[in-house]
């Protein structure tokens, strides 16, 4: 899960936070703070610390939010899943592998003869690239049909509003945090954002 400070209204770096121990005035807590305020010496950043009690009752909140209104959210998740599988289909590789074995034989036939081949060994890395990208794609859209999933069962399956903070759960559901002037962000890894006042 990761923890950013956006705002207009004040200087803001929009780095990440890092969880720290404090001690102010013989007050020991744990808050989130900015990094490059913890780092950087004369750092014009403003973002607010955040004790890590308040930053887990949001997120409790919002995932509570997202539990209560479920059957909106299970709809949405639900659009999600079909758009993925119908729009963005997983590209095939199965071509692109065969013009690949042609162009090899091709570039043997070529440098054999001590012809010049360049033109073939470009077109070599312009196909495995184009593979790789596909794989790549390929990798992402199979995440993102992962999380949605791992949320729909989540909401399918959770009966009752969370009563304390459960990092375990808060890892397998949560994308980033991001700590406004006023509120608290939450974004799930399906894409699902919740905003919680401070």
């Amino acid at each position: 899960m990761g923890l950013r400070a956006k705002s207009r209204s004040f200087k803001r770096c929009g780095d990440i936070y890092r969880r720290v121990h404090w001690n102010n005035r013989g007050y020991k807590s744990i808050v989130w703070r900015c990094v490059s305020r913890l780092e950087e010496k004369g750092s014009e950043c403003t973002a607010p610390t955040i004790n890590e009690e308040t930053l887990q009752t949001a997120v409790v909140r919002a995932i509570n939010e997202l539990l209560a209104n479920k059957e909106p959210f299970l709809s949405t998740l639900q659009k999600n899943i079909d758009t993925i599988f119908n729009e963005e289909s997983d590209n095939d590789t199965d071509e692109l592998d065969s013009k690949l074995e042609e162009l090899q034989i091709e570039l043997l036939k070529q440098a054999k003869s001590k012809n010049d081949y360049d033109n073939v060994a470009d077109e070599i890395y312009r196909l495995r690239e184009m593979k790789q990208n596909s794989l790549v794609e390929n990798a992402e859209r199979e995440g993102k049909r992962q999380r949605i999933a791992e949320m729909t069962a989540f909401l399918n399956e959770q009966s009752h509003e969370l009563e304390e903070y459960d990092e375990q759960l808060v890892r397998r559901l949560i994308e980033k945090v991001t700590i406004r002037d006023d509120r608290i962000e939450v974004e799930f890894k399906s894409g699902v954002k919740i905003e919680e006042m401070i």
